[in-house]
């Protein structure tokens, strides 16, 4: 069995894709970070809902909602209160103050609730991943908290690799998963030939290789 280097942390986190229109949300600050955090999660959930408490209020914050088409977003401009973690399922600690942050962490944990402490992991029970998406197809990318700016970049990579085709040619494999017949071993094999093809085509226009588009006019067949 193959063992990582003893100086070699093994990332242990299990990634999981949530949804926020189904959960309560609550983020405690509103400042620069406050804003990092809210602008990321509509980014990928523009539904999800999310009360924000705090004593000042960021304007990108109000400029952000207010160019929205909907927004499932309340915000408080006072200060925190224990009682404020009631009735939600995720905690953000997004303020300056690193000892109201740790308040925060201390008044979630004794509630069972999962908490993120911006930029100290040790406090963290879920860290916000960067994310690349493609119409249906969303990928998650963690350094377990290393090096977020890394993540960063590698989004970027895979954002510039995919291509757009992707966007219309998962709904099509679903149609085609729906349609094959058969017992469930035959439709797993149809579907890994299917997906081999046309991720072969994909690899070869990400690399710079001539793409004849065959495996996307397969797929668009009725």
């Amino acid at each position: 069995m193959h063992t990582l280097p003893s100086n070699m942390e093994r990332n242990e986190l299990y990634p999981v894709f949530l949804k926020l229109h189904t959960l309560q949300t609550l983020i405690v600050g509103a400042g620069e970070v406050g804003y990092e955090k809210l602008s990321f999660i509509l980014k990928s959930s523009p539904k999800a809902r999310v009360t924000m408490v705090a004593t000042w209020i960021n304007p990108d914050i109000e400029a952000l909602l207010n160019t929205a088409q909907e927004h499932f977003v309340q915000i408080h401009q006072r200060a925190f209160h224990p009682d404020d973690l009631q009735g939600h399922d995720l905690v953000i600690a997004a303020t300056n103050i690193p000892e109201l942050n740790r308040e925060v962490q201390e008044a979630a944990k004794r509630l069972g609730k999962l908490i993120n402490v911006a930029d100290t992991p040790d406090l963290c029970d879920f860290y916000l991943g960067s994310i690349v998406t493609r119409g249906p197809l969303k990928i998650g990318i963690s350094t377990n908290g290393q090096s977020p700016t890394f993540a960063k970049r590698f989004r970027q990579v895979l954002e510039a690799a995919l291509p757009e085709e992707v966007e219309d040619l998962l709904p099509k494999l679903n149609e085609i998963r729906d349609r094959l017949g058969g017992d469930f071993a035959h439709k797993v094999r149809m579907l890994n030939q299917i997906t081999s093809t046309l991720l072969t085509g994909m690899a070869g226009c990400a690399c710079g290789g001539n793409c004849t588009g065959d495996c996307i006019e397969f797929l668009k067949k009725p």
